[in-house]
């Protein structure tokens, strides 16, 4: 059986240390011109998610289609801004947000903090007043909406770390309301990550329409709606799927949330931006015959590529300077922990040392969690 592999510039490749990141611009430019077509037909303002990959370059190609940035640190808020990103585009999120990095979003003036607690609130109502500032709010809201996804990854279910309970959001927003120095603009929804059942968000649709209707039912309408991020992308066929259905995803928003007159509705997608253009290219080290199975040892490991041993993330594996007929491997990493492994059992053409693998669709959280664990180096990327 032919197994299908992706258009590599293998001859360059070949000249490149391994492990690297391989970003695949026309990808990249492609999937941004159809997030900017489909979300423009309905007005929606897109915030790319930048914890999925904050590569400089990356952040730049992503800033010149006049998308906004979703930050969850202040890190990010400062590389989304030295990124050309308008700082009037930037949300930031988070639990845990501290004094140092409340300060340097309110220093940049912010589009809006999303607030997840109480405390949070207090403190940036203190340090905007000290700045002599206003800050922006939208509120954190869990709908306890299942989406159907890796319990790791589902944020928007009641009692976890992230955001209000329902339940308790007229009260929240009562404090709000009073604090001097805090501007309610909007209220924000996020219920996890790599959601391909998109009746998750029609769930998620009738959880803000029932909000939207209580609220103004007591005079409060509110300029903006946060769905959040999360779609997910095809990880099984990348060659198939290059490009996430944002068409889709745009039109059920448009079709089931009842937004106000004047409202604007805010997303913040991020892997299904930049998930599909990365792969991770590594060389295989040695071939190992055991009793029962094959072994591909490559130069990438768990330390360039974490999600597979965090949470058993699949990721297409194609031998990319091989055209022998397919044999079945184990493919793992050279780092001392038996959770090294990508990928078991996976059928690859004949691979012998020297051979070139890519890991597909590792354009999202695969450099940007990258760790020097073992001393080892931090993998290069280049953009194509």
């Amino acid at each position: 059986m032919e197994l299908l592999k992706g258009n590599f510039p293998i001859e360059k490749f070949k000249t490149i240390e391994t492990p690297f990141y391989y970003y695949d611009e026309s990808l990249l430019r492609q999937t941004l011109e159809i997030i900017k077509s489909e979300s423009t037909k309905y007005g929606y303002k897109v915030h790319y998610a930048v914890k999925a990959n904050a590569n400089a370059d990356i952040l730049r190609i992503i800033a010149s289609y006049g998308l906004g940035a979703d930050c969850v640190s202040g890190n990010e808020v400062q590389a989304a801004i030295e990124a050309g990103f308008p700082a009037s585009d930037i949300v930031f999120a988070g639990v845990g947000k501290t004094d140092k990095e409340i300060n340097l979003a309110l220093s940049h003036g912010i589009f809006c903090f999303n607030a997840e607690s109480l405390p949070e609130l207090e403190v940036i109502n203190e340090l905007a007043e000290k700045k002599g500032v206003t800050a922006n709010i939208a509120l954190r809201i869990n709908p306890n909406v299942d989406a159907h996804t890796h319990h790791y990854i589902t944020t928007g279910l009641n009692e976890n770390k992230f955001g209000f309970n329902l339940e308790d959001v007229e009260d929240v927003m009562d404090v709000v309301i009073k604090a001097k120095n805090l501007n309610l603009i909007g209220v924000h929804f996020h219920i996890g990550s790599q959601i391909t059942d998109l009746s998750s968000y029609e769930d998620l649709c009738v959880k803000i329409n029932d909000l939207q209707d209580q609220l103004e039912n007591k005079g409060i309408i509110l300029p903006n709606v946060n769905i959040g991020g999360g779609l997910g992308i095809n990880y099984e066929h990348p060659n198939h799927f290059p490009i996430a259905d944002f068409e889709t995803y745009f039109r059920l928003f448009n079709k089931n949330l009842h937004l106000r007159e004047g409202q604007t509705l805010h997303c913040e997608p991020g892997r299904s931006v930049v998930a599909q253009c990365g792969s991770l290219v590594t060389r295989v080290t040695y071939v190992k015959i055991g009793t029962t199975k094959k072994f591909a040892i490559v130069d990438a490991g768990m330390t360039d590529l974490i999600r597979p041993a965090l949470y058993e993330a699949y990721h297409r594996i194609e031998n990319i300077t091989s055209d022998e007929p397919g044999d079945t491997y184990d493919v793992v990493g050279p780092i001392c922990e038996s959770s090294d492994v990508f990928q078991k059992d996976v059928r690859l053409n004949k691979v012998r040392r020297g051979d070139l693998l890519v890991l597909r669709s590792a354009g999202a959280y695969g450099e940007i969690m990258a760790s020097r664990y073992n001393l080892r180096e931090l993998p290069k990327a280049i953009i194509l």
